[in-house]
């Protein structure tokens, strides 16, 4: 397939198809952090056709380029599911819809499962039956589990929570659709991507929007254990162009790819490098939860398949958003009244 964003000639795969027409993209969860921000570098570098679909759980309608398509329902809904893809038989689906939350799926199995595995079998099968030219799907490095990083693709998947064994099942599903019936595919699994448009609302997920959330309402931030864990932030904007590339670039094809920084940091020197951006804050350190301790991964692959570019640093990433961060509405912060498993729950998670 020729790399081109103009939508004019496009040749896709080994068979040689070819499009005189600008291309339809897919986008499932667009009104998140990825999904929206794949949309706006869509319409702003190519005039491909962009379909999306949210069912504003997790994402805000706000964040939905106005050129884009909206659908609003749950992906659980396969008769609409269904009906979209016979209508707009799109080309490309990025599937970026999920809830994202590993600390909070052990209390949340049923919905996690639902959200994550179910929903991505029905994409999957669209895709099959409507015969998508290729489908990328975001997974997750929680599927790495206790693994020794850094993680590299070639690492044997021991997820630890049940948001990664769902997006390992999903991982497995897609290869098998591949293997089977020849669906083209490319698994991408972001390390801490965060940016502009990013749900800071949400208090489960996304430690740096939860701490912007927590100063901007004259709370302390929020830091499990000793804060020694180490991530690898990743810029979405540093995201874009390689997400595009998993999509059309016959070098994805069929390939597993972390993306994320080469540069990994403790929770701590994170903390304090946003207080440095923000000119301010305290924190405080809560009871230690189950998960990875340490995660960063090997990003040779996405450089070498995705030209991946790690060009921003934390400070520069966090100041950008912490600018639009202050923009933002004061919406109510997303919380959970009722848990699936209450035994067992934390603290500071618990409904008082």
């Amino acid at each position: 397939m020729e790399y081109n964003t103009t939508g004019e000639i496009h040749s896709y795969g080994d068979g040689g198809i070819f499009k005189t027409t600008p291309w339809t993209i897919l986008i499932t969860g667009v009104a998140g952090l990825l999904g929206s921000r794949m949309a706006d570098w869509f319409v702003e570098h190519t005039n491909h056709l962009i379909i999306g679909v949210d069912d504003l759980s997790g994402g805000y309608i706000d964040n939905v380029n106005k050129e884009v398509e909206f659908h609003q329902f749950d992906l659980a809904d396969n008769s609409k599911l269904e009906r979209l893809f016979e209508v707009t038989k799109p080309d490309v689906v990025y599937h970026f819809a999920a809830y994202a939350a590993e600390g909070l799926s052990p209390f949340m199995r049923n919905y996690n499962y639902k959200n994550n595995l179910m929903s991505t079998s029905k994409v999957v099968n669209a895709c099959i039956n409507y015969n998508v030219e290729r489908l990328v799907f975001t997974s997750t490095m929680a599927v790495y589990g206790h693994g020794t990083p850094p993680f590299d693709e070639s690492h044997t998947p021991t997820p630890i929570d049940p948001y990664g064994v769902a997006k390992y099942a999903c991982e497995m599903d897609i290869q098998i659709a591949g293997e089977q019936h020849g669906l083209d595919w490319c698994i991408i699994r972001p390390h801490n991507v965060y940016g502009e448009k990013q749900n800071i609302w949400d208090r489960y997920r996304n430690v740096l929007g939860i701490w912007m959330y927590q100063h901007m309402n004259d709370e302390p931030m929020s830091i499990f254990g000793d804060g020694e864990q180490k991530r690898a932030f990743s810029y979405m904007n540093d995201c874009l162009e390689p997400l595009y590339k998993a999509g059309f670039d016959d070098r994805a094809s069929k390939q597993i790819i972390n993306l994320g920084s080469g540069t990994f940091y403790s929770i701590n020197e994170a903390c304090e490098i946003l207080k440095n951006v923000i000119q301010g804050g305290e924190s405080i350190y809560l009871e230690p939860r189950h998960e990875v301790r340490n995660a960063h991964p090997t990003w040779e692959k996405s450089m070498k398949l995705l030209d991946y570019k790690d060009t921003t640093d934390l400070e520069l990433g966090l100041s950008n958003m912490w600018s639009w961060a202050q923009e933002q509405p004061n919406r109510k912060r997303q919380s959970w009244e009722l848990y699936e498993v209450e035994k067992g729950i934390y603290d500071f998670w618990k409904n008082k």
